[in-house]
């Protein structure tokens, strides 16, 4: 192997990338105390103190010299490079256990370097391409240092590759493995990797058996990942007696003024913004529907079934029922939107900021799946924020999703009796906020306050006189918007 290195390092003086020349005045220089022996064939001017952090810095330079020719194998390789508690998995033509500071190097003798291999740093070392590192991590292993991942970690990062890279990169991936098989000699994991990829693909009676995988397979398919958060916020839910504040609706007129309020507001956090005046005249006060038409009917459609005693009382069912119940409220909330396709759940992934939402394949089973839980919480207060947040994390429709919501959130309080809520546009950041922490990072407790505590803020008005209670929210900073400059007084 031609020498690279031509000015002695003090720091990592490693004899494989020397001169003879150069192993020799580095020789001198350990005998001389200059340097101190780290390995047979490496040395430093360092401390002892600094070996492992050395070793870690420098680590294929180290692997290289140490062990030319060898392929960065197993658990290492699924791994990116990283060592497994300490320990760093090769595949060399010997078989070999080094200890270097900070770092055990575990060699198993194994297939040379095949095509698809990448050299590291244009050192003589090699990392196992991605159809050898799965093959190879579904090799037998036993033991406290266990060389390779399984079956369940492989059939993970297969998921994952399908959902990043799509079916025919995963497809393509199982015949560059099916190429290997003759050099590697690892036809079981074939075998194992073949039936594994055809579950996911659909053509082959499923073999999954991880969370994640079954999930893609059942017969409704469903996200996982999202169901998994759903029962986590359920079991804080259940955990954590929430109030139910009662209704104070007694009139029809308190009913009517109340359901135009709720449609008012949960539109402004969509986006719908006019004056409470104006929503106020072409909802209540019959005054034509002239600019803005869409803008103006989305109100129209959630006062609706806000006002409606058979939609404002309608929870949830659970299971596939829930799938009929959804797109019929859709269908009607969004009757005079014919382009965002009423009643129809979505072909096409949507997002809000950096939340992606369930994807179309999984929404029918997600929200089958998410809706079992419903009768496992409290009703009231808690069923209704579960509710609410199973439709927004789906979002299954093109348009329409937040305040479909709540008109469910809302739902589950009628049919107790409760006080529905009210999101003020004072609190719009605050919700949505609380809403991406639940989503991002699974913790429940911001969203529960926030909402508790403009539920308790709704039922503090009385609805009877529009005037009243317009005038009312505004003393409150309802209508403003800056939670910086404003706080949400109680009435």
């Amino acid at each position: 192997m031609k020498k690279t290195t031509t000015v002695l390092d003090d720091t990592l003086v490693l004899y494989a990338e020397l001169s003879s020349a150069q192993v020799r005045t580095a020789q001198r220089r350990l005998a001389a105390g200059d340097l101190k022996l780290v390995a047979k064939g490496f040395a430093t001017s360092l401390p002892e103190g600094d070996w492992e952090a050395l070793v870690a810095r420098h680590r294929t330079r180290v692997l290289a010299a140490f062990f030319p020719g060898t392929v960065v194998s197993f658990r290492t390789a699924f791994d990116g490079g990283s060592p497994s508690k300490g320990t760093v998995f090769l595949v060399g033509t010997y078989r070999r256990t080094v200890e270097l500071p900070g770092l055990t190097v575990e060699v198993w003798k194994g297939p040379p370097p095949q095509a698809g291999d990448g050299q590291m740093m244009g050192r003589p070392i090699y990392f196992a391409s991605e159809p050898r590192m799965l093959l190879e991590n579904l090799s037998p292993s036993r033991g406290e240092s266990r060389r390779s991942v399984g079956a369940e970690a492989v059939e993970r990062r297969l998921l994952d590759i399908c959902h990043s890279r799509g079916e025919e990169a995963l497809s393509q991936l199982r015949e560059r493995a099916r190429e290997l098989v003759p050099e590697l000699g690892l036809e079981d994991e074939f075998s194992q990797l073949d039936g594994l990829v055809g579950s996911i693909l659909n053509s082959r009676p499923s073999v999954l058996t991880t969370r994640e995988g079954k999930a893609l397979t059942a017969a409704i398919p469903y996200d996982s990942a999202r169901l998994e958060l759903f029962e986590n916020f359920a079991q804080r839910l259940r955990a954590v007696p929430l109030p139910i504040p009662a209704s104070s609706l007694t009139t029809d007129r308190a009913r009517r003024n109340f359901a135009f309020l709720e449609s008012y507001f949960s539109n402004f956090i969509e986006g719908t913004e006019f004056a409470v005046e104006e929503a106020r005249g072409f909802v209540l006060e019959g005054v034509p529907v002239v600019a803005r038409p869409k803008d103006s009917h989305d109100i129209i459609g959630v006062f609706e079934q806000a006002l409606s005693p058979t939609w404002s009382t309608l929870t949830l069912p659970a299971g596939e029922p829930v799938l009929e119940q959804l797109r019929a409220r859709h269908k009607k909330q969004m009757e005079n939107r014919p382009e965002v396709g009423p009643g129809e759940f979505k072909l096409v992934a949507n997002r809000a900021g950096n939340t992606e939402f369930v994807l179309p394949p999984l929404v029918r089973g997600t929200l089958v799946e998410g809706s079992k839980l419903l009768l496992s919480v409290p009703e009231g207060t808690a069923r209704a924020l579960l509710a609410m947040f199973l439709v927004a994390e789906v979002h299954p429709f093109n348009d329409g999703n937040g305040r479909l919501a709540r008109l469910v959130m809302n739902a589950e309080l009628s049919a107790v009796d409760g006080c529905r809520i009210i999101v003020p546009t004072l609190y719009r950041e605050e919700y949505l906020d609380c809403l991406r922490v639940l989503t991002r990072e699974g913790d429940p407790a911001p969203f529960i306050k926030v909402m508790c505590h403009i539920h308790d803020w709704t039922s503090r008005f009385s609805y009877d006189d529009i005037d009243q209670v317009i005038s009312d929210m505004r003393r409150c900073n309802a209508f403003e918007r800056s939670r910086n400059q404003f706080e949400l007084l109680m009435p």
